[in-house]
């Protein structure tokens, strides 16, 4: 959007209001009415002035002519503080005198001086133009759907209110309506049948700040007093030279602040003040403001080992070179910034991923080496099992119990790590085991990249990288609900991996019947192939030598197996991989770690021994090692 029209938009609500106050006897407004709000054109007061919804209401109405404007809250009564005077005008028309600038009058009670009866004189006369503004309606009854008589007839006073008002005219023929504006927070806090199938009522609903209002703000004529005058002089000459960088700062400012209100644009406003952050550092204000951080972990990776993670994935996670690349691409994309530039919203995480594959072939293990590659231990990497969120109401254990229900003061799993831990992986162990109704929250964070728990806090996933696990396409079923093996391990990795994304699809697309979740996560299934034999042997042999080094580093004891002992162990793990690595460490467990414990114990070897085990008798149960031990000291006087 150039300057020139940044400056003039209008909000579709400002519009809206302009349009039916000259139909409607009562326009509702609801949705974003706690913020304060830009005001877009010349008038009362100054185009670009910041104001509450009331004060907003206020000058619009004025300046297009109307007489009496007053407003109303159950704890006030009728009052004006833009121009207490008016106050008095409406005492006129009701019959009531002001005290102290206002006039006392309760919602419910006595209907000849309560402010319902006030209202309906007011709007039924035809002298002076009257606007009356009840605010804060929301809190005018208990429950919506369980009213007392006098609440009801309270509105039904309203409606009778609204069916009697009739129109002004000035001085010069110009025909208003009498107006009553009511501002909820919700629609539906009021009675239904206070606004359904009510022709004279319109209902105005006010959204968070839209693009082109953020870029009013920020690209308009008051760019200067909204950035700390003083800071944004210091860079003038700078961008005077330069104006395209500048325009190129502020656009990146106005994408990041997506979906944030007003209010909180106010809020940033006055961080770049007290942090005296120069034009270059308007975008670092957004992270301080959400994550309490200047300093965003992004931006101080050690690239050098960035580069090197290849090798360290390699030492962790066995045979899966496609898999890790494909990750890696995903985080090389999230450092250069080039995530999300096919999508409309910069807010999005860093980055999706849709590990899929057999079971035991390193998926989880790949998270939580990213973690520690990027953020330095596998801590960041906060796991969900999936399995645990099957129920209807899973979506409240993760994100948050509405209030009134129970849970609410404790909040949501997932939006309690997230806030507590802005920077770092979120996996989602098994997917398809969680309620359809997850899978719908999910949509909005992998669009949005931000998430509104039952408490109202606004939680960012803009940081993080999403990682969802998958056991899909590894087996089908058939016409009678019988599972039958979908890949197998003859195949070629690319027919596995083509099989598996096409199930994931058909899952999805078929089964869900919600293919926009595929959608969001586009091209980032990354399918992990069968442990192999070649590979499997490596993974064994690097469990072996972590059991090795354990015993030397931490006990002093030095274990080697004979040729006949590997061979066994090899042959044992071999034997079947369809449990992938996980499958393999079982066996090495039961072959090897058990054993081997029972045979210490057994022989009082805590610690200062040489073990060497020369066959595994796996003919019994439990499997026994045939090994020779001795004392350290022993050891090395033979050799001494």
């Amino acid at each position: 959007m150039t300057d020139r029209k940044a400056q003039e938009y209008i909000p579709k609500w400002h519009r809206e209001l302009d349009l039916f106050s000259q139909i409607k006897p009562l326009l509702i407004l609801d949705g974003n009415v706690l913020d304060v709000y830009q005001y877009p054109v010349e008038g009362s007061i100054p185009k670009g002035s910041i104001v509450r919804l009331t004060d907003y209401l206020y000058y619009f109405f004025k300046d297009r002519g109307y007489e009496a404007i007053v407003f109303y809250d159950n704890l006030r009564g009728f009052y004006n503080t833009c121009e207490p005077e008016l106050v008095k005008k409406f005492g006129g028309m009701v019959q009531a005198e002001p005290y102290s600038g206002t006039i006392r009058a309760e919602f419910r009670g006595a209907k000849d001086a309560g402010a319902v009866a006030m209202v309906g004189s007011a709007l039924a006369q035809n002298k002076v133009s009257t606007v009356i503004v009840m605010n804060m309606a929301s809190r005018y009854i208990s429950s919506p759907d369980n009213l007392t008589q006098e609440e009801v007839d309270s509105f039904s006073g309203l409606v009778r209110a609204l069916l009697e008002a009739r129109d002004t005219m000035d001085s010069k023929h110009v025909m208003r309506k009498n107006l009553l504006v009511v501002i909820a927070n919700k629609l539906n806090d009021l009675p239904p049948w206070f606004y359904l199938q009510n022709p004279n009522a319109k209902s105005i609903a006010i959204s968070e700040p839209s693009k082109e209002e953020r870029e009013r703000l920020v690209m308009g004529e008051n760019f200067a007093s909204f950035f700390a005058r003083d800071i944004y002089e210091a860079d003038r000459p700078a961008y005077e030279k330069d104006p395209e960088s500048l325009h190129k700062v502020q656009e990146r400012f106005v994408a990041l602040t997506e979906g944030m209100s007003f209010t909180e644009l106010n809020g940033l406003r006055k961080l770049c003040k007290k942090e005296r952050l120069h034009i270059p550092e308007m975008s670092t204000v957004v992270d301080l403001y959400k994550y309490g951080i200047r300093e965003n972990p992004w931006k101080n990776l050690d690239l050098e080992e960035i580069k090197q993670a290849a090798v360290r994935f390699e030492e962790r996670v066995k045979g899966q070179p496609a898999a890790q690349s494909k990750t890696l691409d995903i985080v090389k994309r999230a450092i250069t910034g080039l995530s999300g530039l096919q999508g409309s919203s910069h807010g999005r995480p860093k980055g999706v991923l849709f590990f899929a594959g057999p079971t035991g072939t390193g998926k989880t293990e790949t998270a939580k080496t990213l973690a520690e590659i990027l953020f330095g231990s596998e801590d960041a990497c906060i796991r969900f099992d999936m399995s645990e969120y099957s129920q209807p109401h899973s979506d409240q254990k993760l994100l948050g119990a509405p209030p009134g229900y129970v849970g609410y003061e404790a909040g949501g799993q997932l939006t309690n790590a997230v806030r507590n831990r802005p920077f770092s992986i979120l996996l989602f162990d098994e997917i398809e085991k969680a309620h359809p109704t997850i899978l719908d929250k999910f949509l909005q964070i992998l669009e949005d990249g931000r998430m509104t728990d039952g408490q109202g806090q606004t939680v960012y996933f803009s940081e993080c990288i999403i990682i969802f696990t998958s056991n899909l396409g590894i087996y089908t079923r058939d016409a009678r609900g019988e599972r039958h093996l979908n890949v197998t391990m003859d195949m070629t990795y690319e027919d596995v991996a083509k099989r598996v994304r096409r199930a994931i699809e058909d899952y999805f697309k078929l089964e869900l019947g919600r293919p926009e979740i595929l959608n969001r996560i586009g091209e980032n299934i990354v399918v992990f192939d069968f442990i192999r034999p070649d590979v499997a042997e490596r993974i064994l042999a690097a469990q072996v030598k972590k059991i090795v080094r354990f015993l030397r580093e931490d006990k002093e004891i030095a274990l080697t197996l004979s040729d006949k002992a590997q061979t066994k162990l090899r042959e044992a793990a071999l034997c079947n991989l369809a449990n992938g690595g996980r499958g393999i460490g079982n066996i090495v467990e039961s072959h090897l770690i058990n054993p081997l414990s029972r045979f210490l114990f057994d022989h009082d070897l805590y610690e200062r021994a040489c073990v060497e085990v020369q066959d595994i008798d796996a003919s019994n149960t439990p499997v026994s090692l045939i090994a020779e031990a001795r004392a350290m000291d022993e050891q090395a006087a033979e050799e001494g």
